[in-house]
């Protein structure tokens, strides 16, 4: 079977059925169910392709207890790709051919992915560098519904890889750069070995700008940030010496897609709340009641922000004493940090990262710095009153503990008045 599709193909109406073993009881539903489409991305890979697809196709025959699909994505080629592909498709019952007029890989996927009619979608690189054991581990957790996306993971523990030190150097710095400035907790972000749940992908693919190398990353930070459940495959992986990626370009434009990427997040650019609650992987509601859930993980990002933020005060009241006074220099100090303060925790605390209620929250956060202003406006006051000569040391000892005291009653109000499970807008972190 051979379909030519234009890079921006809208996506074609299935039932998104779920997917059932091979032999399971199939009579109560309108159309076949197709478990898993496997799609081969390819841009002229005339050599290698019929190898790759036939040795592809024997061990999913033979091993694979699901109905399965194999489509090449042919993204452009302009050797002999195109024709290889047609052939192996009319040639095999299982393949298809797909044929895209534009190149990139993240192109070929998503037009593949959106054509298909499979309850599970995974992609694999054409030189099959992972060993084809992990097909069914990767693919298990997705059509038990267990998991929404799935990786193999060549840094994972259990994982056991061959190749060079340079490309062994350049992953590992490109995982650890998407760690520290897009906090993602997947381990390999490369691996041309993934899998994602048709309805998840349905979701996220319109999310998705890239339409490279950089696709894979955008779709697992975003699914990560969503909320949804990826499971890692330690894999076996041989490096394919006759790898024809372009390392410099490729590293060019996965640094801009991150930066891309940061700021639409930082901005709330992409409504990722509505993705998880439209796949069901919202805040758990409390088993038992009286107990709320992710109260540890609250407290503690709440900890770490009002840390930096008690600091940032005392600096600025350090700095602003002189000039101004004890009170006036309490009150700008509070100004400037409360403001940060509940952006931050709004976001890394709570989870709202759309700027929906934004401006609702900082009204809001003013008036819980009202509330704290009057906390250690009043200790300083009873200090002044008790204790007129006090030096300053004192001073920042009362107004550290004012300042404790005002922290606890932001928490309480933050959890259950500004974030309170249920308000519009809001997902506390999980």
């Amino acid at each position: 079977m051979t379909i030519d599709l234009l890079p921006d193909a809208g996506p074609a109406p299935h039932d998104p059925a779920a997917a059932l073993p091979a032999g399971a009881d199939r009579t109560d539903l309108a159309t076949p169910v197709l478990s898993v489409d496997v799609v081969v991305p390819v841009y002229n890979e005339e050599v290698d392709l019929a190898p790759a697809v036939r040795r592809l196709h024997r061990y999913l025959s033979g091993t694979l207890p699901y109905s399965f699909r194999i489509t090449v994505a042919d993204n452009a080629s302009t050797d002999g790709t195109a024709a290889i592909a047609d052939q192996l498709a009319g040639e095999l019952r299982q393949v298809r051919a797909l044929h895209l007029t534009q190149k990139g890989r993240g192109r070929a996927l998503k037009a593949a992915w959106t054509d298909s009619d499979a309850a599970v979608l995974a992609y694999m690189d054409v030189d099959l560098s992972t060993d084809l054991a992990a097909v069914l581990p990767l693919i298990a957790p997705l059509l038990s519904g267990h998991s929404d996306v799935a990786i193999g993971s060549r840094l994972a523990r259990g994982s056991r890889v061959v190749r060079g030190p340079k490309r062994e150097f350049i992953s590992r710095c490109y995982n650890q750069i998407l760690r520290r400035t897009l906090a993602a907790r997947f381990t390999d972000a490369q691996c041309g070995f993934k899998a994602v749940r048709s309805d998840v992908a349905r979701q996220l693919l319109p999310l998705v700008q890239d339409d490279g190398w950089f696709f894979d990353t955008e779709l697992l930070v975003l699914a990560e940030r969503a909320g949804l459940r990826i499971a890692e495959v330690p894999v076996d992986w041989v490096d394919d010496p006759d790898s024809r990626v372009d390392i410099v370009a490729t590293a060019v434009a996965d640094l801009k897609g991150v930066w891309r990427v940061g700021r639409a997040l930082a901005t709330g650019a992409l409504p990722l709340a509505q993705v998880s609650a439209q796949l069901g992987r919202g805040a758990l509601e409390p088993a038992t009641p009286g107990v709320p859930p992710g109260m540890t993980r609250q407290l503690a990002r709440f900890g770490a922000i009002g840390v930096a933020s008690t600091l940032a005060y005392l600096v600025l009241f350090l700095l602003l004493h002189p000039v101004v006074g004890a009170q006036a220099a309490n009150v700008l100090a509070l100004a400037a940090t409360a403001v940060g303060n509940t952006a931050a925790n709004r976001r890394w605390t709570f989870g709202v990262r759309e700027r929906t209620g934004a401006a609702r929250h900082q009204a809001q956060g003013l008036g819980i710095f009202l509330l704290g202003l009057a906390i250690t406006s009043g200790a300083l006051a009873v200090l002044r009153a008790t204790a007129p000569g006090a030096d300053r040391t004192t001073q920042l000892t009362v107004l550290v503990l004012a300042n404790l005291a005002a922290t606890l009653v932001r928490f309480l109000l933050m959890r259950g008045w500004m974030f309170r499970r249920g308000t519009r807008g809001t997902r506390p972190t999980r």
